[in-house]
């Protein structure tokens, strides 16, 4: 059976790529953290690390342990801080993943809240476009993340926020001097730039079948804001997105925004967390107030969207 201290030395020297570095961050002598590696590896019956003049390169096994192992130090870490705030003081770590948009619309008042009226929560605010922040949340890297149009997987708990109607920006020359409806038949010929979505294509846009289409029709794909941001106003494409995705461009006059129709384009946004971990006292506080944030950012129309919750 694997005990927490088998994994913690195994993780760091996962993590570290050196026995003896590994050695100095767990405080254990090198050889005896080879000891318990040999052990850890006789136990499984395979090789987790190939050893080789600079250093431990994980085995495949090694790579899959590893993901279990930080997932079950995260819960046991968590776990601890819970139970040493069971006076119910708001206390301890809690990550966040964002993307994009939603770190615009809430994201630096979610940090002054949370330093004004939780000064013993040690926030982690990680940004990434829309389809990126789900494995990061797979990975354990987050403790909870805003992400659209999740997959229904058993291992997620998934709550739904505010929906959101997709529009077409571009410049002028681009897209037609007009502020019209524009038909999805129209948008396909346009020169179309997309977000690369990677792991959780449906980020975009509910319907996949639609999506399909766009990303048969795309001239570029990217995974960059700045880039995607620049070539927008560069008149190299358009993009599908939101109007908060390019506020500042919108506001600024430089390129415009159309509704799209026929059919109209949504996506849904959840607040996802894990379904094996338990919330302690610190995510539940820091969920509440996400919520909290996102409904004044509707209501005071900073963020133009429907609530769902």
């Amino acid at each position: 059976m694997l005990d927490t201290r088998q994994l913690r030395y195994f993780a760091a020297i996962y993590e570290f790529g050196s026995l003896n570095r590994a050695a100095e961050e767990v405080r254990v002598a090198a050889s005896a953290l080879s000891h318990q590696l040999g052990q850890l590896e006789a136990q499984l019956g395979t090789q987790l690390f190939r050893r080789k003049s600079r250093g431990m390169e994980p085995t495949a096994a090694g790579l899959r342990l590893y993901e279990h192992a930080r997932s079950i130090l995260k819960a046991i870490e968590a776990a601890q801080t819970d139970l040493k705030t069971a006076d119910r003081r708001i206390a301890g770590q809690v990550a966040v993943g964002m993307s994009y948009s939603s770190v615009k619309a809430i994201g630096v008042e979610l940090l002054s809240i949370v330093l004004r009226d939780y000064p013993d929560v040690k926030l982690v605010l990680s940004e990434s476009l829309s389809g990126a922040a789900l494995p990061l949340l797979l990975a354990s890297d987050v403790d909870m993340a805003l992400i659209y149009n999740p997959p229904a997987e058993a291992g997620l708990r998934s709550q739904p926020v505010l929906e959101e109607t997709m529009v077409c920006v571009g410049r002028p020359e681009v897209i037609g001097d007009t502020d019209d409806p524009i038909t999805f038949s129209d948008l396909l010929e346009l020169p179309i730039i997309l977000v690369r979505q990677g792991i959780s294509a449906r980020a975009i846009m509910d319907d996949v079948a639609l999506l399909k289409k766009i990303e048969a029709r795309a001239i570029l794909q990217m995974n960059s804001v700045q880039a995607i941001g620049g070539a927008v106003e560069a008149g190299l494409g358009c993009v599908i997105g939101t109007r908060l995705f390019m506020q500042e461009q919108l506001d600024r006059g430089t390129v415009r925004a159309r509704p799209i129709v026929s059919p109209t384009l949504s996506r849904t946004l959840y607040l996802c967390n894990l379904a094996s971990r338990p919330p302690s006292y610190a995510t539940e506080a820091i969920c509440d107030l996400i919520f909290d944030l996102v409904r004044r950012a509707v209501e005071e129309e900073r963020w133009s969207a429907r609530l769902l919750r």
